[in-house]
């Protein structure tokens, strides 16, 4: 099994979600950071079939600040 986020990674990204939303940081970047964490979530929980959808999703929005 693959092993998920640490609470310490999860609190990075909100600390950096905080700063996109007064203004600095950049999207994409955030984006791609939150579908890494949804990803890892997600093979952590392999029979958990929402969390691969969430993932999927998530990887799909960040593709798209890219132009992919």
């Amino acid at each position: 099994m693959s092993r998920g986020p640490s609470i310490a990674e999860i609190s990075a990204f909100l600390a950096d979600v905080r700063v996109y939303r007064s203004g600095g940081g950049d999207p994409a970047a955030l984006a791609d950071r939150k579908a890494e964490l949804l990803e890892r979530i997600a093979a952590s929980w392999p029979d958990d079939t929402e969390a691969a959808e969430v993932a999927r999703l998530a990887r799909a929005e960040a593709d798209r600040h890219h132009g992919r």
